[in-house]
């Protein structure tokens, strides 16, 4: 990489532009994944630190962005630097088309980076995705309902503890928790807590893993959980939508992001100032519950002709300074554990990073894009909460899973 590096310097690292002879470099960023003010702020102190590389933001949007993506990296005119979703980047590795980043890990401060965006980006052994921000799940609670109850949510740090509280909360026309049916990422969190995991490989070859001890243990726990609400047994929390049905006002708890907050006060103004955060509990109080860690890692195409301004844009919108920034400005949680206390004002991101720490991913491997895309999990969720048996359920779904993987299809 050194050798690449070097060789992208000098006269292929310039632009034609009348600031004397700078580089510029073409970076995409993700709709809403920061704000014009912040991206703005980000421009002008990298341009001033460097005044030798100028800066071209695109922003895109996600819908499509796969497609648009890999079509990028197969052409000779590819952006220097692309965000993209951390679970993405096994699939845009495995066509050849990023660079590997594996000798600058340390230069990145690499060993205090969180486990659920770092281990995504790695591909076959290798580094290509370098983590840029993450955000998971927490509990929303409505304050006031737990006052009323006698429920103190600081006190709630195991899994027990949450049922017990969650049946205090669930009374008259209050429902403890909205939890629909079919949220199977607060499930892989439960099977991960549970030693599980959604699928292992084994010489080149996945399969699922839904029907070991471990994973059903964490669906008897959604099961128990989810019977002490009203949330459908067949959809997942977009429909309807949870943040719509907490805003009606009978709804203790649910478990999304922050930002969903923000859309229940939208929805009702009455409930602002009415809404706290805490971390999803685990089996023990030393430890949170383990959490699917989504967000954004940063990668560089191997078209790109100006790898070494490429690299520092990264350094410098990853490192510790911009990171703590970044946290603030979007209540993100940042991309190293030892960052945590730059949100520690803001409620919402403070929960989420607590989480963040026990925080996974996905299968690493390209071919998970077909699993979700059939969502065997989903169909397992209903049929389990609907009755149906738990061991040749999740036998069932682990054989989809496992041909999905290794069908590619």
């Amino acid at each position: 990489m050194t050798a690449g590096l070097s060789a992208c310097s000098s006269s292929s690292d310039t632009s034609d532009d009348s600031s004397g002879g700078s580089t510029t470099i073409d970076v995409w960023l993700m709709r809403d994944s920061v704000s014009a003010q912040f991206q703005n702020e980000f421009v002008k102190g990298f341009e001033t630190a460097h005044p030798d590389i100028k800066v071209k933001v695109q922003i895109q949007e996600w819908d499509g962005i796969g497609e648009k993506v890999t079509a990028a990296l197969a052409s000779n005119d590819a952006p220097d630097v692309i965000e993209t979703g951390n679970t993405q980047v096994a699939q845009f590795a495995q066509s050849g088309g990023l660079l590997d980043l594996s000798d600058k890990v340390d230069d990145l401060g690499g060993k205090n980076w969180l486990k659920g965006l770092a281990e995504p980006g790695v591909y076959e052994g290798k580094q290509y995705g370098i983590p840029y921000y993450a955000a998971n799940r927490v509990v929303i609670y409505r304050t006031d309902l737990f006052k009323e109850a006698g429920v103190d949510a600081t006190a709630i740090k195991t899994r027990d503890q949450w049922i017990a509280a969650t049946k205090k909360l669930n009374t008259g026309d209050t429902q403890g928790i909205y939890l629909p049916g079919q949220n199977w990422y607060t499930l892989a969190g439960f099977v991960w807590d549970e030693g599980g995991d959604l699928a292992t490989e084994s010489g080149g070859k996945w399969k699922g893993t839904l029907d070991s001890p471990d994973a059903t243990r964490g669906m008897e726990f959604y099961e128990k959980l989810q019977a002490l609400g009203k949330g459908p047994k067949d959809s997942d929390e977009a429909n309807p939508p949870q943040a719509d049905v907490m805003a009606k006002g009978k709804v203790a708890q649910v478990i999304s992001t922050p930002g969903g907050a923000n859309v229940v006060i939208q929805n009702n103004p009455a409930l602002k100032g009415k809404l706290g955060f805490f971390p999803i509990p685990g089996k023990a109080a030393d430890k949170p519950g383990a959490v699917f860690t989504g967000g954004s890692d940063l990668v560089v195409p191997t078209a790109s002709t100006k790898q070494d301004a490429a690299y520092i844009f990264v350094k410098e919108l990853t490192g510790d300074t911009w990171q703590k920034k970044l946290a603030v400005a979007m209540s993100y949680v940042p991309n190293k554990t030892t960052l945590a206390s730059a949100v520690a004002a803001d409620p919402g991101a403070a929960a989420m990073a607590v989480g963040a720490a026990q925080g996974h991913a996905t299968p690493n491997t390209p071919g998970w894009a077909a699993v979700e895309a059939k969502n065997p999990i989903k169909d397992y969720m209903t049929a389990v909460l609907t009755g149906g048996d738990i061991q040749k359920k999740a036998a069932a779904a682990s054989e989809a899973i496992t041909a999905a993987m290794n069908s590619g299809s």
